[in-house]
């Protein structure tokens, strides 16, 4: 069993509306990724995608992947590209149900945002995780 020292909020960066497919195929396609980059997907309506079990290293954090399990919610961005908080009421309940769950099998890991990494330049999950989920 993999150590797990962190559990990784994210958001795809991309407009709400996106698809699961139109994600796969960027990271395969565009990247050329052999593996995906989150192990759950959770769409607007709350869906929560299985990309890849907990025992597969995936494409999240570069210099963390070996020690973490990665969640992301479709959005994040506005009209213009900007970071912005797009979750819907439906993806923050599965959020928070994806985390209690893995916080059960791994109640020593951090919970944080992907910007919450040393030497990160981005705004993933364009809200504050760390925060939003210290009391878990």
């Amino acid at each position: 069993m993999r150590k797990i020292d962190y559990i990784v909020i994210h958001c795809t960066a991309s407009q709400p509306n996106a698809t699961k497919q139109s994600i796969l195929n960027y990271w395969k396609n565009v990247l050329k990724w052999k593996s995906v980059g989150y192990h759950r997907l959770i769409d607007a309506n709350g869906i929560i995608h299985e990309l890849a079990n907990y025992e597969q290293v995936t494409n999240g954090v570069k210099g963390y992947n070996s020690n973490s399990i990665h969640f992301s919610y479709i959005g994040g961005i506005d009209e213009k590209g900007k970071p912005k908080d797009t979750r819907t009421p439906k993806q923050k309940e599965s959020l928070l149900y994806l985390i209690k769950e893995a916080r059960k099998l791994y109640p020593n890991a951090i919970i944080q945002g992907h910007k919450d990494f040393k030497g990160v330049a981005k705004a993933c999950p364009s809200f504050e995780a760390k925060k939003e989920y210290m009391n878990i």
